[in-house]
C-alpha cells in the first residue's frame, strides 16, 4: 500500500495583501509543475477587499468604492475577503490525484463540511448554489439558509490554486457591498462560526481544517513556510 502524499501546511500569522498572495501562489503552482515542489495548503487572512471571479457581473458590485476590488481570475463571481475569515489556498497536483475536476471540487466541499463537524455545525451543499450552507430556518418560519464558506478555484497545467474561505469571525456587514456569489435573495445570506454562537478561534478552525483535510484528501500534512 502506497504512503499518503505529503502536503505542506503553512500559516501566515499576519494579514497578507491579496496582490502579494495572488502572485506568490501562481509562482508556487508553477514550481509544483516545473520543479517538483511539494503540494501545499496556505492558510491566511487578507485585509478587507472584494474579488471578482470570471463570472462576476458588474451590477453585483453594489459599493465599488468601499474596499479595493481585485480581478482574481478564479472561477465564480464576487466574494469578500477580510480579517476573521480563514482563506485556504489549495496548491495540489491534480495530475497525480486522478485528473478529476468534479471530484476535486466535491472534495473541497466535503473538506469544509467535515471540518465544521468538529464544532457540531450541520452544513451541506445546495444544488445550484456554490459553497457550503447552514440551514437556519426556524420551525414554522420561512426558509433561511446562510453561506458559511465559499469555494473558487483555478487549474493551470493540472495544478490547483485559489481555494476556499471559511467565515470564522469576519465583519458580516462587509458582505453588503456585493451580491455574494451572485445570489440576490432575502432567504439566503452569510454567516460565520461566531455568528452561529460558537466562540471559535482561528487556531481551532485551522486544526479542524487540517484534520479534515488529511481525512478527505488522504494526505499527511507537515509544517511549511508561508509563501508571502
Amino acid at each position: 500500500m502506497s504512503e499518503a502524499p505529503q502536503v505542506l501546511w503553512a500559516i501566515s500569522p499576519s494579514p497578507v495583501s491579496y496582490e502579494a498572495a495572488h502572485a506568490a501562489m501562481q509562482d508556487y503552482a508553477r514550481a509544483i509543475r516545473e520543479d517538483g515542489a511539494p503540494e501545499m495548503i496556505w492558510l491566511l487572512e487578507h485585509p478587507p477587499l472584494y474579488t471578482a471571479g470570471t463570472s462576476a457581473k458588474p451590477d453585483d458590485l453594489r459599493d465599488p468604492t468601499r474596499f479595493p476590488v481585485f480581478d482574481a481570475g478564479r472561477g465564480g463571481q464576487y466574494t469578500y475577503h477580510g480579517p476573521g475569515q480563514r482563506v485556504a489556498y489549495v496548491l495540489l497536483d491534480l495530475a497525480a490525484r486522478g485528473r478529476d475536476v468534479r471530484a476535486f471540487v466535491a472534495n473541497l466541499e466535503r473538506w469544509i463540511i467535515e471540518a465544521l463537524k468538529a464544532f457540531n455545525v450541520d452544513a451541506d451543499v445546495r444544488e445550484g448554489r456554490v459553497g457550503v450552507w447552514v440551514d437556519r430556518t426556524q420551525p414554522g418560519g420561512q426558509l433561511r439558509e446562510d453561506k458559511i464558506a465559499a469555494i473558487g478555484v483555478r487549474l493551470r497545467r493540472w495544478v490547483s490554486f485559489h481555494g476556499i474561505s471559511l467565515n470564522v469571525e469576519p465583519e458580516l456587514e462587509h458582505f453588503s457591498g456585493i451580491t455574494p456569489c451572485g445570489i440576490d435573495d432575502p432567504h439566503f445570506g452569510v454567516t460565520s462560526l461566531v455568528d452561529l454562537g460558537l466562540p471559535v478561534g482561528m487556531d481551532e478552525a485551522d486544526e479542524a481544517l487540517r484534520q479534515a483535510f488529511e481525512k478527505v484528501f488522504v494526505s499527511d500534512t507537515s509544517p511549511g513556510e508561508p509563501l508571502a
